[in-house]
């Protein structure tokens, strides 16, 4: 059974910082391409960032959190993280990490398997 659990989100200053981490389990995480998705209070979800399966070289980002936010993956703890900088009131939101099943770079991503997500509150 596929499982990722996100961890690390919180109340947070704007302009201040946070590490989410997804922790995959019951599939070979390192074969797949992983992303990050945000679902802000009444709004549909937004893709933040995805990285390809292996050794994560190749990186994307939305044009929402480009040069602030940083996706890697440690394969050998079957782990994704993000860390968020210059936190904004308007990244607030309930952040998931999910399997792309869709070819990586070419949006909109398809998903399979998502966690319960970890809440960012960014306020002060």
């Amino acid at each position: 059974e596929v499982q990722l659990v996100e961890s690390g989100g919180g109340l947070v200053q704007p302009g201040g910082s946070l590490r989410l981490s997804c922790a995959a389990s019951g599939f070979t995480f390192g074969s797949y391409d992983m992303s990050w998705v945000r679902q802000a209070p009444g709004k549909g979800p937004e893709w933040v960032s995805a990285i390809n399966s292996g050794g994560g070289s190749t990186t994307y980002y939305a044009d929402s959190v480009k040069g602030r936010f940083t996706i890697a993956r440690d394969n050998t703890k079957n782990t994704v993280l993000l860390q968020m900088n210059s936190l904004k009131p308007e990244d607030t939101a309930v952040y998931y990490c999910a399997v792309i099943t869709s070819p990586l770079g070419y949006l909109p991503y398809k998903f399979d398997s998502w966690g319960q997500g970890t809440q960012v509150t960014v306020s002060s």
